[in-house]
């Protein structure tokens, strides 16, 4: 039986929040995905299947065709560099802010350059230059808050829910860079090759999120 369509997404708040869009569709994977050790799920009724990778790589499985679609965070994909995929659909789910975080207060940092640690490198070096700001961007991939705490730098950006962990560490929310929320990306080789399945399924992700696609020719969404 053919599988249909494959869609690339990671396990987490995205997938939790994606699984009743799914099941407002009619599709039901075979497994439960967070419980799963199966890393290719399918759907019953062979519609669709699961591909179950890290977030950061689900653009890289639908850019090379490994999936025809997925899933994925906004601020994933301002970090993404490829331009292989469309970006037509704002699914409205796992919601959050990437920011600029740092001490409560308005504590001043030292004279010179802003040091940032981040994990979002790409995105954060490309806000402060727009700003005209040069900085110093530090590569982190966890403990964020702790950062500003220890001395290792002035400023974080990171994603934010109810900013609760911020408060927690002494940190505020300085700035907004972005809203976040998922969103729905298409292989542009299975747009053409499978226009009308991929077309279908577009269709209905838009009437289960309450949404009409656009679809752009650009990587990114307006």
């Amino acid at each position: 039986m053919s599988h249909g369509l494959t869609l690339a997404v990671s396990k987490g708040r995205i997938l939790v929040d994606l699984l009743p869009l799914l099941a407002g569709m009619g599709i039901e994977p075979a497994e439960d995905p967070e419980t799963s050790r199966s890393l290719i799920i399918p759907a019953r009724g062979g519609a669709l299947q699961l591909v179950i990778v890290r977030a950061a790589d689900v653009p890289t499985y639908v850019e090379y065709g490994a999936a025809d679609l997925g899933v994925v965070g906004k601020d994933v994909l301002l970090e993404y560099p490829g331009e292989g995929l469309y970006e037509p659909l704002d699914l409205g789910i796992a919601r959050c802010r990437l920011v600029v975080a740092g001490p409560a207060g308005g504590v001043e940092c030292a004279a010179g350059r802003l040091r940032i640690a981040t994990k979002y490198v790409r995105t954060t070096r490309r806000y402060f230059a727009e700003k005209g700001d040069q900085v110093e961007v530090i590569r982190l991939y966890g403990s964020m808050e702790l950062a500003p705490l220890v001395g290792l730098a002035d400023r974080i950006v990171d994603l934010v829910d109810t900013g609760n962990t911020l408060r927690a560490n002494g940190l505020a929310v300085l700035e907004t860079i972005a809203a976040i929320s998922a969103r729905l990306i298409v292989n542009k080789a299975a747009m053409k090759m499978k226009n009308l399945e991929v077309k279908r399924m577009l269709a209905a992700f838009a009437r289960a999120a309450g949404q009409g696609p656009q679809l752009s020719s650009e990587g990114g969404a307006p």
